[in-house]
């Protein structure tokens, strides 16, 4: 079984800087796709980054640019370097990561099979 522990949340200014982290465990828990979404207030859940095994990454068209997706299976982390912070990034950050995959990563949360509890993130103006 899959368990994930997100860290690194906080509140900071707009243009500053957060580093989110997600430790992991389970066997095979970076087989296939792994990615953090968020969840603003009465919003869906949205894919903002995603990593597959290979390291190819797919991005949000409003994040491009400004957030990084990175992993380290040796020590068992996920990470999302968040830069350039805007108020609209305020939102509750959940790492996820997929039991199987058929074809490249989504950014679909109905494609992610394991959750952490997820971390916040509040960016003020």
């Amino acid at each position: 079984e899959v368990q994930l522990v997100e860290s690194g949340g906080g509140s900071v200014q707009a243009g500053g800087s957060l580093r989110l982290s997600c430790a992991a465990s389970g066997p095979t828990w970076s087989t296939f796709c792994m990615g953090w979404f968020r969840q603003a207030p009465g919003k869906g859940r949205e894919g903002v980054a995603v990593i597959d095994n290979l390291g190819r990454t797919y991005y949000a068209e409003s994040v491009k640019g400004r957030f990084t997706i990175s992993v380290d299976t040796a020590k068992n982390g996920l990470y999302l370097q968040m830069n350039s912070l805007k108020p609209e990034d305020t939102a509750k950050y959940y790492c996820s990561t997929s039991a199987w995959r058929i074809g490249e990563c989504t950014r679909e949360h109905k494609d992610y099979d394991f959750w952490g509890q997820g971390t916040q993130v509040s960016v003020s103006s």
